[in-house]
């Protein structure tokens, strides 16, 4: 097999790339070189990883073989249309590269500091004085320069806190985004909180004598008591009391029930997330947030710590109940035979959807969130990401790499020397910033005391716009005030309904039987 280059011998946009037919060569190698696994720890496995992987020895084969078949490079050609193909073929990675306007600003700062010994602030206009080849690097990162719907919006907040009366009240659309975020907006944490308790209670991993709700009261039977419920007497021993039949038509719908529940919190939580980052991005690091606060990281990372390749080929369903099945034809009489058989697949489509939506939520919440990040090494996420990583799906996968991508600058240099295999696969399969030093520990943004301010700035940030949005008027500090005596008085009140009962009373207590002395009134003016 050819030598495959470190990871940290050329930066990301400098690759030699070989020629084509060197690559699809080189490829093949690969794959028959990664039949083993491509992401097996290098490290002398534990008893307990032993047993893990013990467990997880089944493999989802066909569409789900990602070392196979790479979904994110398109498969090599055959030999008969190798040769028309052959120019059309893509050199180099298969994504552009992406540079923020903070990338810039740094490169700037390092390089006036090393050849003029000063900086300019945030200029990035100014090169004089630098050399010519950091000029054509100014130019190559400004040609690659993205810039977000939440740089503007942020930008446009910063411009509406420092001059709010010259730049007048915004005008905000009343799209059903923001009519769902005002709506949710003064009860938002207690729902997140509510939201990640049902989906702590439906975990796998989650202990039954410890779930705070009872999700599962519609799912039991009528007739099996209460005790069990609380506790006083076990649901095992109580399902030894019924037929076979009944307590495997009821294991496997318990077990349905948890996951459609973990299906519709992640899918919620991930929807709502995406659309309030379209809307404003302040919606969406509010929710995130709260998110944050409730333990949804932790959360997260217990739900994968379990063996995921169990619950992704998990057969918790009965296929002639299941939807269309059960409408368009007569249901058959239910045998223990045909509860064993369950579906043909060899994975549940459900629990799949499940963990890739928790993984990008994860992602969504720690994504250029550098003390989000520093939770998911405290929390050492690393080896439970790695497990996830044997299941051969793509999106999952990438995802999964994604996450380790933003932490390995923090998991020190012997991790990464004993995880090359995983290095690679990052490198192969996740989109890269310019300058992107992902795979070194020497990054600006990895200073540990910014980590709590970085936090507080933001919320103060989040209030600032809440406050200046949703306040009502007159808690605002900027409404106007009505100093004409006629105008306030010629306002009309709205009086309660039994005030002509009690007016003649409030006459006679509050005004014909006070005293009132003229002389001194008219001496005090």
């Amino acid at each position: 097999m050819p030598r495959v280059s470190s990871l940290h011998t050329f930066p990301v946009s400098s690759y030699p790339h070989p020629p084509p037919q060197q690559l699809l060569t080189k490829q093949d190698s690969l794959d028959i070189y990664n039949e083993r696994d491509l992401f097996k720890t290098e490290e002398p496995a534990t008893e307990e990883e032993e047993e893990s992987a013990g467990d997880g020895e089944r493999t989802l084969d066909g569409e789900l073989d990602l070392l196979e078949q790479d979904p994110l490079v398109p498969p090599p050609p055959s030999q008969a249309s190798l040769s028309a193909e052959r120019v059309a073929f893509p050199k180099g990675l298969p994504w552009a590269p992406k540079v923020r306007q903070k990338d810039i600003e740094h490169f700037l700062e390092m390089s006036r500091n090393k050849f003029i010994g000063f900086t300019l602030g945030q200029d990035t206009d100014t090169l004089v004085g630098l050399p010519r080849p950091i000029h054509e690097s100014v130019k190559t990162l400004k040609q690659h320069k993205y810039i977000s719907i939440a740089d503007v919006q942020i930008k446009n907040e910063e411009e509406l806190e420092k001059c709010p009366m010259s730049l007048g009240e915004e005008v905000v659309p009343e799209t059903p985004c923001e009519i769902l975020y005002q709506g949710m907006l003064y009860s938002l944490p207690q729902y997140m909180i509510a939201l990640l308790k049902i989906l702590l209670a439906a975990a796998p991993t989650s202990k039954a004598k410890t779930d705070s709700i009872n999700i599962l009261a519609d799912v039991l039977p009528e007739e099996m008591p209460n005790e069990s419920l609380e506790g006083n007497i076990s649901a095992s021993d109580w399902l030894h009391s019924i037929t076979v039949l009944q307590s495997m038509k009821l294991g496997i719908d318990v077990n349905r029930h948890k996951e459609i529940i973990v299906k519709s919190i992640s899918a919620l939580l991930l929807l709502l997330l995406k659309h309030f980052k379209l809307n404003h991005i302040y919606q969406f690091e509010y929710v995130s947030q709260h998110l944050v606060f409730a333990n949804c990281i932790p959360l997260i990372l217990k739900f994968f710590n379990q063996n995921i390749l169990s619950y992704i080929t998990a057969k918790n369903s009965i296929s002639v109940l299941d939807y269309p099945c059960c409408t368009i034809q007569d249901l058959p009489e239910l045998t223990t035979e045909s509860l064993e058989a369950g579906d043909n697949n060899q994975f549940c489509w459900r629990n799949l959807f499940s963990c890739i939506n928790l993984l990008r939520l994860l992602n969504k919440l720690t994504k250029w969130k550098h003390s989000r990040t520093m939770m998911l090494v405290v929390f050492k996420s690393a080896p439970i990401l790695k497990r996830a990583l044997k299941v051969k799906q793509a999106m999952l996968q990438l995802y999964v790499l994604k996450l380790l991508k933003i932490q390995t600058k923090y998991l020190g240099r012997q991790w990464r020397k004993s995880n090359m295999k995983t290095m690679s696969a990052i490198y192969q399969k996740v989109r890269h910033r310019m300058n992107d030093d992902w795979a070194y520990g020497n990054d600006i943004d990895a200073r540990p005391w910014d980590f709590q301010a970085e936090e507080c700035t933001l919320r103060a940030n989040i209030e600032a716009f809440n406050s200046r949005r949703y306040d009502r008027p007159q808690d605002s500090e900027f409404s106007p005030v009505d100093n004409c005596l006629q105008s306030v008085l010629g306002q009309r009140l709205d009086l309660p309904e039994d005030f002509h009962y009690s007016y003649e009373l409030w006459l006679e207590r509050e005004v014909f039987s006070q005293p009132i002395c003229w002389e001194e009134l008219l001496q005090n003016h």
